[in-house]
């Protein structure tokens, strides 16, 4: 489902008057000296939040958010793509201090900052009661998610298996947690996603029987993996839908090309994406995995990787 969204701004090179030929610039001769007026190589700034964009505080470095801040300035898009619920994404968003889109649930919610939707890749309800009858084995680490922001936009049939892993998600959302046996009950509408959350070891089942040809055309499935937490988060989407083709519908409304957007990431959910934009970056602290298929390398999170990629591309 689409509408319009209040946010679309024109990209336009600004205008040179019609006068008298300029004269020539002038070689100047101090390296360092930058021309002011140079079109920046891109148009769109694609950054993911967890592993990229914020620290382990939990918040966006200064660097990072001078870089966007500057970028913005610049008159360059900024957008957020995340694996986060829309809401659970908003006060890492609300830090960078102005209003942009924000593309959340791994590409299924695409929603302005100011909450005006763009668009919304849902789940159908019956393929998702059939994956959760298929899953049954693992219902206690089971999660179903809703696109509404009251109690029960997250549903699980317990929290003691989770909460092992991801105690500290779990605390945040707490308000908005659900608990309901069987998880099936609560599909009356159709939710955004499914998601099995464990260890590394408890997820590789999870993966073998989601990715056994059952679902084959219905579902997509992507993976958050941290090692050095012994977590992986495997999500569930409708067929298609992902961080990369959420952004290049993004950019095919503000017309801008895959050439000039730029896309930085750490995790293999952030792979479609990485792999639509033009000048795609991994952060250090990314799996090797994702460092073997040859995207240029910036900083970790933890030293402003973020800001030291897009100060490279701008600076040609």
């Amino acid at each position: 489902m689409s509408t319009p969204n209040p946010l679309e701004r024109q990209n336009e090179d600004p205008s040179t008057p019609v006068c008298a030929p300029d004269p020539p610039i002038p070689t100047s001769p101090f390296p360092n000296d930058k021309i002011a007026l140079v079109t920046p190589p891109i148009r769109l700034i694609a950054v993911d939040i967890d592993g990229t964009l914020i620290d382990s505080t939990l918040d966006i470095p200064t660097g990072n958010l001078q870089a966007l801040r500057r970028a913005h300035d610049a008159g360059i898009e900024v957008v957020l793509v995340t694996g986060r619920r829309h809401r659970f994404a908003m006060p890492v968003a609300q830090q960078l201090g102005f209003e942009f889109c924000l593309i959340s649930s791994n590409g299924a919610i695409t929603r302005s900052t100011a909450g005006d939707l763009f668009h919304a890749d849902m789940l159908p309800r019956d393929v998702a009661r059939r994956l959760c009858e298929h899953m049954i084995e693992f219902s206690g680490c089971t999660v179903l998610t809703f696109d509404k922001e009251t109690r029960g936009a997250i549903v699980v049939e317990r929290t003691d298996e989770l909460g092992s892993h991801i105690q500290r998600w779990i605390d945040k959302n707490r308000m908005y947690i659900e608990e309901v046996v069987p998880i099936t009950t609560a599909l009356v509408c159709d939710p955004v996603q499914a998601m099995f959350c464990g260890t590394v070891a408890r997820m590789k089942p999870v993966e073998t029987r989601l990715n056994d040809g059952t679902f084959a055309g219905e579902i997509n499935v992507l993976k958050t993996q941290y090692d050095h937490r012994d977590l992986c988060i495997v999500d569930v989407l409708r067929y298609g839908c992902s961080k990369g083709s959420a952004l290049a519908r993004w950019a095919a409304h503000l017309g801008i090309p895959r050439s000039q957007v730029m896309a930085i990431g750490d995790n293999y959910n952030d792979i479609e994406m990485l792999e639509f934009a033009g000048f795609p970056f991994v952060m250090a602290n990314a799996s090797e995995d994702l460092k073997r298929n040859g995207w240029p390398v910036t900083l970790d999170n933890e030293t402003c990787g973020v800001a030291a990629a897009i100060d490279e591309v701008l600076a040609g």
